[in-house]
């Protein structure tokens, strides 16, 4: 898949984070990715992100794309060419744009699914809920921001959690086609995250005890980004087993 450059602005960004068994999260990914891990932990989560005025680089500005979306994303390792790579696989999309669903794998990688956002917030405050209209996804998170970082993660620091994700910005989508994966790349003008305390979350992906057994997955944390100018590149598909194609 080649897609043109999109960019535009995220003008919010929750990561919600799930640490897991990494026993347990090897066999949930498909080959060629192995689990990325924190102190023995696999990370996993969503990615519930607005994004605004989102276009082709050659279309001019006031046009542009706005939409609710979600990405179910888990941190990877893969080699290529006897090199290791790493970034994050996204096993689900959901959106609540008909116009990304009808171009996803074209202009957008990745099969999109439709789902209904209900949306609550003020400049501290976060209320975000999707249900998908196929009724595989469910998501809630509730909470607030805090100057603070909270205890109980697997990161020490907020420092130490914006690095880990920060470096995961090449994510590999699934697609129709098993075994081929859509590459896209993210790049932030400036990279900024902000702890979140999560009052209330739910995922129907990370609680579902047929994936994740009981006990092998925990709530970890939660970070915010707010008005973050950005790109995205089209990256070469990844199929058969890990080479480029």
């Amino acid at each position: 898949m080649k897609i043109p450059t999109i960019h535009g602005l995220i003008d919010r960004r929750i990561l919600v984070n799930y640490r897991v068994d990494a026993a347990v999260m090897g066999r949930v990914l498909p080959p060629p990715f192995r689990p990325k891990t924190v102190r023995g932990w696999a990370m996993g989560g969503i990615c519930l992100i607005r994004l605004k005025h989102i276009r082709p680089r050659f279309v001019p500005f006031p046009w542009g794309l706005r939409s609710e979306n979600a990405a179910h994303r888990i941190a990877v390792e893969w080699d290529v060419d006897g090199a290791t790579r790493q970034g994050v696989y996204i096993p689900r999309r959901d959106t609540d744009s008909r116009l990304s669903i009808w171009v996803g794998g074209h202009l957008f990688p990745g099969q999109h699914h439709r789902a209904r956002f209900e949306v609550e917030e003020s400049a501290d405050r976060l209320d975000v809920a999707l249900c998908s209209d196929d009724g595989d996804t469910r998501v809630r998170v509730r909470g607030h921001r805090v100057e603070n970082f909270p205890s109980g993660s697997v990161f020490a620091s907020l420092a130490e959690a914006s690095a880990f994700f920060e470096a995961g910005s090449l994510g590999y989508s699934a697609t129709a086609t098993e075994g081929r994966y859509d590459g896209l790349e993210l790049r932030c003008q400036h990279w900024q995250v902000a702890p979140l305390a999560v009052e209330a979350v739910a995922s129907s992906y990370f609680e579902d005890a047929a994936r994740f057994p009981a006990g092998s997955v925990h709530f970890d944390g939660a970070l915010l980004m707010r008005g973050i100018a950005h790109e995205w590149h089209g990256r070469a598909d990844l199929c058969c087993g890990g080479n480029a194609a």
